[in-house]
């Protein structure tokens, strides 16, 4: 099979665990690109956290983000947005303030969350500002849901980060049971994000290479987390990192290093060394565009 475009998640792949990219990782990205791959990131991160990670890798191209609510390249030209209405978001976030959870409303130029304090706060703290570049704005407020009354807001996602697990699993089908309109993505057993029915890393990644002409077959996709395993799936070849959970190593074809050990540059260098570049496909005509 020969591939056309490599997608990376960003958080426990593209970044070791000390939030920096290798200069492996960079290289490989290079390398594809000089091969005629296309290359984009797939991520539950905002738009601007990921528009910082593509700028420090030169990647040009239509970023999949906020869980595959919001593509735009690094520029901020828009491709597509799914974004929760509006009425929906003030009834979810009225019912969440219910219970003992941080709330962080994710719009593509800033950020709301509320001061709920955690036993783990420290850790949510910690995910809520990482990667976020200074320009991003993070607001905290003492209600979401009277922020909301007196700013409507549609944003593409809501992060939802719990005290403990039942609160989740009850949120959750609760949620469920009171709107169609929306999908919850659980991404560990204290956090669900939050989008438009329908929106997930998958179909925004196949929205992107619909526009660029390239099937999910032809694409090679990267990641570690459980809300990759569709695309993983979907994909012509599912990669998973060493790091990542069981059961997204069994959802995949290949299983590389860890973040930590440059799985990234590892899997990139191994596989398409052995493909000639696109431009050589083209004129043996291999391929037809």
């Amino acid at each position: 099979m020969i591939y056309r475009l490599l997608a990376l998640n960003i958080d426990g792949t593209l970044l070791q665990s000390n939030g920096r990219i290798h200069k492996s990782s960079k290289e490989a990205i290079e390398y594809v690109r000089q091969k005629g791959i296309y290359v984009t990131l797939v991520t539950s991160r905002s738009f601007a956290s990921a528009r910082k990670v593509a700028r420090a890798l030169n990647i040009k191209a239509p970023l999949v983000t906020q869980q595959g609510s919001y593509i735009a390249n690094a520029e901020g030209k828009l491709n597509y947005a799914n974004r929760i209405n509006q009425d929906i978001t003030y009834d979810t976030i009225r019912f969440l303030e219910g219970l003992p959870c941080q709330i962080r409303l994710v719009h593509e130029d800033f950020s709301v969350a509320n001061k709920q304090k955690l036993r783990s706060n420290v850790l949510s703290r910690t995910v809520f500002t990482s990667g976020d570049p200074m320009f991003y704005t993070q607001q905290f407020v003492s209600s979401v849901s009277e922020y909301l009354h007196e700013h409507p807001m549609t944003p593409p996602k809501i992060e939802v980060y719990f005290e403990n697990k039942n609160d989740l699993e009850d949120a959750k089908k609760a949620l469920e049971g009171m709107y169609t309109e929306i999908d919850m993505i659980r991404l560990d057993p204290l956090r669900i994000d939050i989008v438009a029915s329908g929106v997930s890393k998958l179909t925004g990644l196949a929205y992107l290479g619909s526009q660029l002409g390239f099937k999910l077959q032809e694409m090679v996709y990267i990641g570690d987390s459980i809300d990759d395993i569709s695309l993983i799936e979907a994909a012509g070849l599912g990669v998973s990192m060493w790091n990542a959970p069981f059961e997204v190593k069994r959802a995949s074809d290949w299983v590389t290093r860890s973040q930590n050990e440059h799985g990234v540059a590892y899997m990139v260098k191994e596989h398409f060394r052995k493909q000639q570049p696109i431009e050589f496909l083209r004129k043996m005509k291999i391929i037809k565009q």
